[in-house]
C-alpha cells in the first residue's frame, strides 16, 4: 500500500500548497474504517481527500494502517541558512536574498517562519524550513549557517541542536553580540569536530542590516573562502570598497566589535558633553545647538552620530518644544561598553575615554540620588563671556581631538590583544570596516585606515603625520574648553580624560617613582632604578628594595609587575 503526496509547490519557499478536490490516489483493499467516495466505490482504487495540510493526510492514512514511507528529501537549494527571525535577522535575509542568494530562514517559534514568508519574504528567493533536520537538508555545501540569537547560552544550544545534521566543512556563524571569550573556545570546540566557526561582529543597526551592515569575521580561516562572497556583498561600501574583511583568529572578530560598541560609547558621551556645554555654558537653545551640529557635520566631524544628534535636537513634540528636553537623563547600557573597559584593565591599557563614558552612564543611573545632591552641594553658576562663535570653534576642535584619542586609545587595546592572544590582526581593514555601515561610521575613519595602510606597524595613531597635525592644530582649543568647564562647574570627564592621557602620553618622567617608592615603603614591593642613575649599590633592570625606616627588613616581594 502506498500513499502518493500531492500538492501544489510555493515558487520559493518549498511549501505544499493543498490542491483542490481529491488528491491523494491510494492502492490497498476495502478497508471499513476508510471514507470513500460512492461513485468510487466498485472500483479497485480509492481517493482521500486532501485536507489542509501533507501532516493531516498522513495522520489519517496512518489510522488506516497505510504505511506513508519515510519523510520527503529536500533538495538542497539555499546558498545560506540564518536562524533567528528578530528584526536584524529579517532585514540581514532580505538583503542577502536583494543580492541573488538562495536564503532559508529558521526561528524557533516556526509561526514567524511562515508570517516572514507570507509578508516580506514573499516573491522572494528565501525558503522556510520548520525543524533543524529540515533547515539543514535544504541548504548547499558546505552549509554556510548564521545565528543571529541572543548571546550566551541561546548560541550554545543551537549549536548542539545543528551538530547532528551537519558535515565536516560545514560553517557556523554566530553574528550576535557574543563576549569573545565565547568566540574562542567555540572555535576550538567545533575545530574539533570539523566545523568552521566564525564570530562576526554585525553593526549599523536595523537599517544597516537591511541595506549594508559593517561586518567584522573572525574565527577558523579556512571558512572565509566560503563565506566572502556573501559577507561582501551584503556589507556596506565605502569609496567602492566593502566595510567587511577577514579580522583574524578565534574570537577576533567579537572582540573588534566590542572595541567598537566601546567605541560607539566614547562618541555618545563627547558628544553629550558638547551638548551639554553649549546649552548649560552656552545658553543655547535646542534649535541653536541642532544648527551647530549641522554645521559640524560637514567638516571634520562628518559622521552617522553627529548627523542624528542634530536630527534628534531639531525634533520637536506637539507643543512645539524640542522633546529631547523631556527624555529622562538616564542612559542605559547593555554592556559591550563595560567588557571593553574590564579588558583594557586586564590588559593594562589605558583606555581611559572609554571607561570614563562607561561610568558616566552609572552617574546618570544615580537619578534620584542626584537629584537630592543637587539641593545640597554647591558650585559656580556657568556665566559665559566673550566671542561665542569662537568658542564654538574651540568646541569643534576639542571634539574632534577627543575622538582621535579615543580611537588611539582604542586601537592601542586591539593591538596589545592581538599580542596577548596571539592573533594576527587585519588593522588597515578594521578601520575600513568601521567607515560604512556601522553606528561609528565617519570620514574620520579613512584618515585611520591611510594611517595603517601607509604603516601597518604604527605603533600609535598619534605618531602618524596626519593626526599629529590635526592634534596640534586643536590643542589650545580644547585647553580652553577643559579648563572653561571646570570654572563653570560643567562635568566633561570624556573631554577632560581624553586630554589628560595626551598630556600623560607625551611626558616623558611621571609621578610614578614617587608611587614606586611608596609602595617599597610600605609592602616592601621593590622598584627599578632609571640606567642614568643605576650604580653598584642599584644596578639596572634589578628589582630593588630598600629599607626605608631602618626597622624593616631585607625581604622583598617576589614580583614586581610594572
Amino acid at each position: 500500500m502506498y500513499l502518493h503526496p500531492a500538492g501544489v509547490s510555493h515558487p520559493y519557499d518549498g511549501r505544499l500548497a493543498p490542491s483542490a478536490g481529491w488528491a491523494q490516489l491510494l492502492f490497498f483493499p476495502l478497508h471499513p474504517f476508510i471514507l470513500l467516495q460512492p461513485s468510487l466505490l466498485p472500483s479497485s482504487f480509492i481517493t482521500l481527500h486532501h485536507t489542509s495540510s501533507i501532516m493531516a493526510d498522513q495522520a489519517v492514512a496512518r489510522l488506516a494502517g497505510i504505511n506513508v514511507g519515510a519523510p520527503a528529501h529536500h533538495v538542497p537549494s539555499a546558498d545560506f541558512g540564518l536562524i533567528g527571525l528578530a528584526v536584524m535577522g529579517q532585514n540581514l535575509i532580505l538583503n542577502a536574498a536583494d543580492h541573488g542568494f538562495t536564503v532559508c530562514a529558521f526561528n524557533r517559534t516556526t509561526a514567524k517562519v511562515d508570517r516572514f514568508l507570507d509578508n516580506e519574504a514573499k516573491g522572494k528567493p528565501i525558503v522556510g524550513a520548520h525543524s533543524i533536520q529540515e533547515f539543514c537538508s535544504k541548504l548547499k555545501r558546505p552549509r554556510r549557517i548564521m545565528l543571529l540569537v541572543m548571546a550566551g547560552k541561546p548560541v550554545d544550544d543551537f549549536i548542539e541542536s545543528l551538530l547532528p545534521f551537519l558535515e565536516k566543512g560545514d560553517i557556523i556563524i554566530d553574528g550576535g553580540n557574543s563576549h569573545f571569550p565565547d568566540s574562542n573556545r567555540r572555535t576550538k570546540y567545533l575545530n574539533e569536530k570539523g566545523i568552521s566557526f566564525v564570530g562576526s561582529g554585525v553593526s549599523g543597526g536595523e537599517e544597516g542590516a537591511r541595506y549594508g551592515p559593517s561586518l567584522m569575521p573572525g574565527g577558523n580561516e579556512a571558512a572565509w573562502p566560503h563565506i566572502k562572497d556573501i559577507f561582501q556583498s551584503i556589507a556596506a561600501k565605502s569609496d567602492g570598497e566593502a566595510c567587511c574583511d577577514w579580522v583574524g583568529d578565534e574570537g577576533a572578530g567579537h572582540y573588534v566589535k566590542m572595541v567598537h560598541n566601546g567605541i560607539e560609547y566614547g562618541d555618545m558621551q563627547l558628544i553629550c558633553e558638547a551638548y551639554d556645554i553649549l546649552k548649560r555654558g552656552l545658553g543655547l537653545s535646542s534649535k541653536e545647538i541642532g544648527d551647530v551640529f549641522a554645521k559640524w557635520n560637514t567638516g571634520v566631524l562628518d559622521s552617522f552620530l553627529i548627523e542624528i544628534t542634530r536630527d534628534v535636537l531639531y525634533y520637536n513634540d506637539n507643543d512645539g518644544t524640542a522633546l529631547v528636553e523631556k527624555i529622562l537623563d538616564k542612559a542605559g547600557q547593555k554592556g559591550t561598553g563595560k567588557w571593553t573597559a574590564i579588558n583594557a584593565l586586564d590588559l593594562g591599557m589605558p583606555v581611559t575615554l572609554i571607561g570614563e563614558a562607561v561610568f558616566s552612564r552609572c552617574l546618570s543611573a544615580l537619578k534620584d540620588e542626584r537629584t537630592r545632591a543637587a539641593s545640597v552641594l554647591s558650585g559656580p553658576t556657568p556665566k559665559f563671556e566673550g566671542d561665542k562663535a569662537a568658542f564654538i570653534d574651540d568646541l569643534e576642535q576639542a571634539l574632534y581631538a577627543s575622538k582621535i584619542i579615543s580611537y588611539a586609545q582604542g586601537f592601542m587595546l586591539i593591538q596589545n590583544a592581538a599580542k596577548e592572544y596571539n592573533w594576527k590582526l587585519n588593522k588597515p581593514s578594521i578601520a575600513l570596516m568601521w567607515r560604512g555601515g556601522c553606528i561609528i561610521r565617519s570620514v574620520f575613519l579613512k584618515d585611520i585606515t591611510n594611517a595603517y595602510r601607509n604603516n601597518p606597524d604604527l605603533e600609535n595613531l598619534l605618531f602618524d603625520d596626519f593626526f599629529l597635525k590635526a592634534i596640534n592644530t586643536a590643542q589650545n582649543g580644547w585647553r580652553n574648553v577643559v579648563s572653561k568647564s571646570a570654572l563653570w562647574g560643567i562635568p566633561l570627564p570624556a573631554f577632560t580624560t581624553a586630554l589628560s592621557f595626551y598630556d600623560g602620553y607625551r611626558t616623558k618622567d611621571l609621578p610614578a617613582n614617587l608611587l614606586q617608592a611608596q609602595r617599597d615603603y610600605f609592602g616592601a614591593h621593590t622598584f627599578r632604578i632609571k640606567p642614568e642613575y643605576a650604580s653598584e649599590t642599584f644596578p639596572e633592570g634589578k628589582d630593588i628594595h630598600v629599607n626605608w625606616t631602618g626597622r624593616g627588613g631585607d625581604v622583598s616581594a617576589s614580583t614586581y609587575v610594572a
